[in-house]
C-alpha cells in the first residue's frame, strides 16, 4: 500500500495517475516528481519498493504543497476576496460564477436548481 501525502494510491494503476490522486498534483507534477525521483512512472503502484514510495514521498513534501495546506490557502484567499469586498469576492459570496461566465442561460451548476418566479396553478385557482 502506498500511502503519500495522506493518501492511499490505487494498486492497479501506474504511478504517472496514481500520483494524481493526490491534491495538489496534476500530470505535469507527477512526470516532474518521477523524473527527478528516477522512477519509472509506467510501472504499477503495487510494484513499488519501499525506497521509491519514500523518495517519492519526500520530494513531495519537499518541493509541492499538496492536500490540507494547498486546500487552506486556497480557502485564506477566498476569505481575503470576500473581506477586501472584491469583484471577485462579492461573486463568491453570492455563490455566482467568478470568471466572467454568463449566467442568463447557463450556470446551473453553481447557482442551484431553478426556482420558479411567478404564477403558478395553485395560485391561479
Amino acid at each position: 500500500m502506498a500511502r503519500i501525502a495522506g493518501v492511499d494510491l490505487p494498486k492497479s494503476k501506474k504511478v504517472e495517475i496514481g500520483l494524481r490522486y493526490v491534491y495538489g498534483v496534476g500530470p505535469a507534477a507527477a512526470r516532474r516528481i518521477l523524473e527527478t525521483v528516477g522512477v519509472d512512472g509506467n510501472i504499477r503502484v503495487k510494484d513499488l519498493t519501499e525506497s521509491d514510495i519514500s523518495k517519492i514521498n519526500t520530494e513531495v513534501s519537499r518541493n509541492f504543497r499538496v492536500e490540507g495546506d494547498l486546500r487552506r490557502e486556497i480557502q485564506q484567499n477566498i476569505r481575503r476576496l470576500i473581506e477586501i469586498n472584491s469583484y471577485r469576492g462579492y461573486r463568491h459570496r453570492r455563490n455566482l460564477p467568478v470568471h466572467g461566465q454568463r449566467t442568463k442561460s447557463n450556470a446551473r451548476t453553481r447557482r442551484g436548481r431553478r426556482r420558479t418566479v411567478g404564477s403558478s396553478k395553485a395560485e391561479a385557482e
